[in-house]
């Protein structure tokens, strides 16, 4: 896969960038897109993230052809950050990922990760980390590394092809962390805790009956 990354100073953010321009035919898949600098970042459910000067913000998107046949699409943000969170323990760091995708160091987060689906087979990731500086209620990686080193490395795993099954033998070990943890389920109303959920083989979990993608 063969992506060229676009480096700009500042943006209000790396996912509409990236996808306003594919709608509009201004960039083709595979590319990706990083700022020093975000004023709007998406996170999840909807939350704006809240990003710093130097941090990693990063938007890519590919063709789902390019992906492993077996990996589910209701998988993808967890395969893309279990890539990252590996790449980031390559280097040094102890980072882990709290279900379903966000970057933890020991109980702060540290990043996360979101996917979208446009003209049902391009794939557009968003990932946010931070790697030099953090508010005080987030954590901030605990390795220093260059981030076109980190990209490089991050998209040769993408490269690679590694089956979904591979990577969620790990991501069940890993799903262990995630149990001392509660959240508030708008759909019961009421707080759930984790150590009760059943982990299935798409990345959901099996909760009270019901079968949850994502802490909404």
């Amino acid at each position: 896969m063969g992506l060229e990354i676009v480096w700009l100073d500042e943006i209000a953010s790396t996912h509409l960038y990236l996808t306003e321009a594919i709608r509009s035919g201004k960039i083709k898949p595979p590319c990706a897109v990083s700022a020093e600098r975000q004023t709007g970042g998406i996170g999840s459910r909807g939350n704006v993230w809240e990003g710093m000067d130097g941090n990693l913000f990063l938007s890519f998107c590919m063709h789902s052809k390019d992906l492993p046949d077996d990996l589910p699409r209701q998988s993808m943000s967890i395969y893309f950050s279990y890539l990252m969170k590996e790449t980031l323990v390559e280097f040094g760091s102890e980072v882990w990922l709290k279900w379903p995708n966000d970057f933890y160091l020991s109980d702060k987060k540290a990043g996360g990760t979101i996917t979208a689906v446009l003209h049902e087979d391009i794939i557009v990731c968003s990932l946010g980390l931070n790697l030099v500086k953090s508010p005080p209620q987030y954590a901030t990686i605990d390795i220093k590394v260059d981030k076109k080193v980190l990209l490089n490395a991050f998209f040769l795993k993408i490269k690679r092809h590694i089956f979904w099954k591979d990577i969620f033998i790990k991501y069940k070990v890993e799903f262990l962390l995630s149990t001392r943890y509660q959240y508030f389920d708008t759909a019961a109303q009421k707080k759930l805790h984790l150590k009760d959920a059943v982990l299935q083989n798409d990345g959901s979990i099996l909760i009270e009956n019901r079968k949850v993608y994502s802490l909404r």
